[in-house]
């Protein structure tokens, strides 16, 4: 809806022919009743800088350019360098696109590339590139990329991705080069490059400072090697009992911490009920997740944080808590969830399943199918399909139950599309607005 619309301005980075370049793109925000969408340039010209200094230097320098008038432009021109750097989200390679196509679609490869063609859809309608949406145009496939592995499974989806591959060697450079066209880099004033370059490497030795130092200590102290000091944190954790007070918090606020590992990561979040419907940290029908507990706490912690949770009315009593260090993201086991590895468990047959993990698998798929309101996930997963009586068979204290005959490639394709299907959901470390 447009009132959720909120005003940002966000780092991003270009790969196009001349190499990667940074500029700044302003996201659908509404005002004066009605949407607006906008880049860093003027006139007809893409502003693309060389490095983050070239990029800060100008945004601390210039007075005329299509991000003046935008409502967070007061804040984007006292940007630090840090804040001017993309993160992994905001990352486009658009000349790489050939390279990806090659590849088989899996869900890191199908992710990368529709958010590198969300990203050319908006170029193109901001900066009126027809040939953009002729090429995107050209297949049904680039318009499937959002519905993840599913849409290419199967020799349906084998056609669709051999006719993206197909579109994009015959016109991608048509692409690239009305990109190339667009983008020019303006002069910026010498000395306040020379200042952003100052900060960028000031920052670069307090971060490799600090990670050495706090390394030095430890060894110093325990006489180990990094690896051993490594070890030595995740074996030294606060005890139990300490952290029991923690767990207390995060119930009697209603709020569950959960990690989720999946597709070779795991990651941090909370998910709560409202009369017994599940509600996760989560924006824009994504569930943010953090690559570390500290991580999520400094979200948890931030102010202007926005996101589902922050709707609700006891929220600002749980960032209290944890910006003022009253209580710390504490996992435990019925919270913790492992999806990997029991696709591969499922395939061999039920003797070889861990039956606690699946349960909980199982709970946190139908929780947030629930809050996205996926009926899919709970018919996938009912007792009238293979998938959901082979899981039943498995988690069920019904003796008498008897687990359906072998193969189970049926059911373990139906799981992944489930897996598969969450893992898309999920926004890996997202900034606080």
């Amino acid at each position: 809806m447009a009132a959720e619309m909120a005003a940002e301005i966000v780092p991003i980075s270009l790969g196009l022919t001349e190499g990667t370049g940074i500029t700044l793109w302003a996201p659908t925000w509404h005002e004066d009743g009605e949407d607006w969408e906008a880049f860093l340039g003027a006139g007809d010209d893409l502003y693309v800088f060389p490095t983050v200094a070239h990029l800060a230097a100008f945004t601390r320098t210039a007075t005329e350019h299509d991000l003046i008038d935008h409502p967070e432009w007061p804040a984007a021109a006292r940007f630090l360098a840090d804040e001017l750097t993309p993160d992994d989200d905001h990352r486009f390679d658009i000349i790489g696109v050939p390279d990806l196509v090659a590849e088989t679609p899996d869900i890191w490869t199908l992710a990368e590339l529709a958010d590198t063609v969300a990203i050319l859809r908006s170029l193109a309608e901001v900066c009126d590139i027809a040939v953009i949406d002729e090429v995107l145009g050209a297949s049904d496939g680039f318009a499937a990329l959002a519905l993840g592995e599913q849409a290419f499974a199967g020799r349906t989806g084998e056609k669709l991705w051999d006719e993206i591959g197909a579109v994009v060697a015959e016109r991608w450079d048509d692409v690239v080069d009305a990109l190339d066209q667009l983008v020019t880099t303006p002069e910026v004033d010498g000395a306040a490059v020379e200042t952003a370059q100052r900060e960028v490497a000031a920052m670069e030795a307090a971060v490799a400072a600090a990670s050495a130092e706090s390394v030095q200590e430890l060894e110093d102290e325990f006489g180990a090697d990094a690896s051993d000091v490594a070890d030595f944190e995740r074996d030294t954790a606060e005890p139990a009992e300490e952290r029991d007070a923690d767990l207390l918090f995060w119930e009697q606020a209603g709020i569950d911490c959960i990690q989720i590992t999946v597709a070779g990561r795991t990651g941090w979040s909370l998910r709560g009920y409202l009369d017994d419907e599940p509600v996760f940290l989560s924006r824009g029908g994504r569930i943010l997740t953090f690559s570390s507990p500290d991580a999520l706490e400094d979200f948890i912690a931030e102010p202007g944080a926005r996101h589902r949770l922050s709707e609700l009315n006891f929220w600002a009593e749980v960032r209290d808590a944890v910006s003022g260090g009253d209580a710390a993201v504490l996992v435990d086991a019925a919270n913790t969830y492992r999806l990997d590895g029991l696709a591969e468990q499922l395939l061999t047959g039920p003797g070889a399943v861990d039956a606690d993990q699946l349960e909980l698998a199982v709970e946190l798929l139908s929780d947030a199918g629930d809050a996205r309101g996926d009926s899919e996930t709970a018919d996938a997963l009912s007792s009238a399909t293979p998938l959901g009586n082979l899981v039943g068979s498995i988690t069920s204290d019904d003796p008498d139950r008897l687990a359906p005959a072998p193969p189970y490639d049926d059911e373990v394709a139906a799981w992944t599309v489930l897996v598969d299907r969450f893992a898309i959901t999920l926004e890996w470390d997202p900034a606080a607005r």
